[in-house]
């Protein structure tokens, strides 16, 4: 595991930084130390956050002294190095990208110089993985967006997205758990449900399944 560099966010949220960047090694690390704090809390723990490269450890500052914090976490960190983690999941999840489903498409196919076919063909080719959860409750950030599908987030964000729909932004992938507000360019939906409780979970691996509009259910 990388030297992680440790900084308080709050009274009580401290940062645990594997890198500056994301990469493979960077999300091993935060899965280490995501099933590791999960297995052993710290003192006063009480939430977990995990991001590209870093992991928000939530305590209570009532608890403990935020020097009892630290040592704590380092002290788990440097247990956690030879913490084995076990093999991802493979997630598949059906994905209608006809109308009125795939509201963006358009667009994105437009960018990218390509046919809207070649766009299902490369979102649904890609291997994806659950870097984290975040923005809302199962939201999943997925890493793994073939580079010529990337596209910048929607100028104009949308009041409502609906539930199950699969989007795009920047060079991410990722699917609305439930029906929020949003900017990513919305390509298609899924029928599964991915919240609550959340359907996917950090490391997990997702391919995507082309259905047409009359088999989404």
């Amino acid at each position: 595991m990388s030297v992680p560099l440790l900084d308080w966010a709050s009274d009580r949220a401290l940062r645990v930084r594997f890198a500056d960047t994301i990469s493979d090694a960077a999300h091993d690390d935060v899965r280490r130390a995501l099933a590791a704090f999960e297995r052993a809390p710290v003192p006063g723990q009480v939430n977990l956050h995990p991001a590209h490269a870093s992991i928000l450890v939530v305590v209570d500052p009532l608890a403990a002294t935020a020097e009892a914090v630290e040592a704590a976490v380092r002290a788990t960190l440097h247990a956690a190095d030879d913490l084995e983690l076990p093999e991802p999941r493979l997630v598949e999840i059906p994905v209608c990208y006809e109308p009125p489903y795939a509201l963006d498409l358009d667009d994105v196919a437009r960018r990218a110089g390509i046919s809207i076919d070649e766009v299902v063909r490369a979102h649904a080719g890609a291997l994806y993985r659950v870097d984290f959860l975040g923005f809302a409750p199962g939201f999943p950030y997925l890493s793994g967006l073939p580079e010529r599908l990337a596209t910048p987030r929607r100028t104009e964000p949308r009041i409502r997205i609906p539930a199950g729909s699969v989007a795009i932004a920047g060079s991410q992938a990722g699917i609305y758990p439930v029906e929020i507000p949003g900017g990513w360019n919305v390509i298609g939906r899924t029928p599964r449900v991915l919240f609550p409780p959340p359907l996917l979970r950090v490391g997990d691996r997702v391919r995507f399944l082309p259905i047409p509009a009359d088999a989404f259910r």
